[in-house]
């Protein structure tokens, strides 16, 4: 029955879709300060020595590539990530630095085991 019915639409005020596709240097500076942001996290949770200096040389090079539009668009300025990757680079060494205190005992654990 819907096929009987005649089609309203005109065809004159048709307008044909056409994607818009984002600038290639626009998503490689998204990419590249999206790592620079989240890889002194992943450094200072795993305490991993290799992950925070990468994290170090993103954050360097997303600050070095910054254009001015990024800027005037108030993303997170370049030397924020600097500031976050030298410090996850500090806390990884800081085990080195800083000896762990010994703790004591705290009763529950297994019992020594008694001499022959």
């Amino acid at each position: 029955m819907a096929s009987k019915l005649k089609d309203q639409r005109r065809a004159d005020l048709i307008i044909p879709y056409v994607p818009s596709e984002p600038k290639p240097e626009e998503a490689a500076a998204d990419f590249a300060s999206t790592l620079s942001s989240t890889l002194p996290m992943a450094a200072l949770f795993t305490r991993n020595k290799m992950i925070a200096w990468s994290a170090l040389v993103f954050a360097v090079q997303a600050w070095l590539n910054e254009t001015p539009a990024q800027l005037a668009s108030g993303k997170q300025p370049g030397y924020f990530s600097i500031g976050m990757s030298a410090m996850s680079v500090v806390v990884t060494y800081l085990p080195m630095f800083k000896a762990p205190r010994n703790v004591p005992a705290s009763g529950t654990d297994a019992p020594a085991p008694k001499a022959a």
